[in-house]
């Protein structure tokens, strides 16, 4: 059955080609040229949004723009005053919101037509940024869980509810960067598969699936930013609860002053 060799889907995987970027030697370091150049993209347009909205809000008369990232904000606050307490971290909220827009700028990025392969591939495709991300969440996290309950209760909480579980709940605090990294990598990099799959079908009915599939990986775009952002808060949350403490007081107890909250 020599013709096997040449089946359509055989074809198909031998022709993908996701996952590679072109290279670039800064320092001795090689580096994904590509990955570097959308974040870059996604960070500045991102500060230059946080800058026109300051400008504009100094000057009395609120922008369109400024109402919808106003909403956002708003949701946070309130997603985080449920969580944990608005005093018990208040950098919470301006971490979680620059990481929703952050991301969902990333990951939006990829939708801009830009040949094939593609020359600006939504960054968030690349492991090396989600994992970036997601440690820049991590550490920081066990660093105010530490002060938030101090060094014993800290420790003694791997032992609970029972010394037995120790194991379990190293494990899962090792593994928490790598599974929030690979959840926002997964959904970004299948998306990249799909894109090159369209791209085998012949131009002339390319446009209408490849059109649809823009809007669903927008849609997508927008989820795996609300999630990446959403597991950010309720990890600060559980990192902040005090032995002792329900819910409700536990948001008035030994607040975080690390910054101010976003107005």
């Amino acid at each position: 059955m020599s013709w096997l060799s040449t089946a359509p889907s055989q074809v198909i995987a031998a022709t993908i080609d996701v996952g590679t970027h072109p290279h670039v030697k800064i320092f001795g370091l090689t580096m994904n040229s590509d990955t570097i150049l959308t974040t870059l993209i996604a960070a500045v347009i991102v500060v230059g949004l946080g800058l026109y909205m300051r400008a504009r809000a100094r000057k009395g008369g609120p922008s369109k723009l400024q109402l919808i990232f106003e909403l956002i904000v708003d949701t946070v606050n309130k997603q985080v005053d449920e969580s944990m307490g608005i005093k018990v971290a208040p950098f919470v909220v301006p971490l979680a919101v620059t990481l929703f827009m952050f991301i969902l700028l990333c990951n939006w990025i990829g939708l801009i037509p830009s040949g094939h392969p593609e020359k600006l591939p939504a960054p968030t495709a690349d492991i090396n940024l989600t994992l970036a991300m997601a440690f820049a969440v991590i550490i920081p996290l066990h660093i105010v869980s530490v002060r938030r309950r101090g060094t014993k209760a800290y420790i003694k909480h791997f032992f609970q509810p029972y010394p037995i579980m120790f194991p379990i709940n190293l494990i899962e605090e090792i593994v928490k960067p790598f599974t929030l990294a690979l959840r926002l990598f997964g959904n970004l990099i299948s998306g990249a598969i799909m894109v090159a799959l369209l791209a085998l079908l012949p131009a002339y009915i390319l446009w209408a699936p490849q059109g649809v599939w823009k809007l669903i990986d927008a849609a997508v775009g927008v989820i795996q930013a609300f999630i990446f952002a959403l597991l950010t808060i309720l990890y600060f949350a559980f990192a902040t609860t005090t032995e002792g403490h329900d819910s409700g007081s536990s948001h008035e107890a030994a607040p975080i002053h690390e910054a101010a909250p976003i107005h």
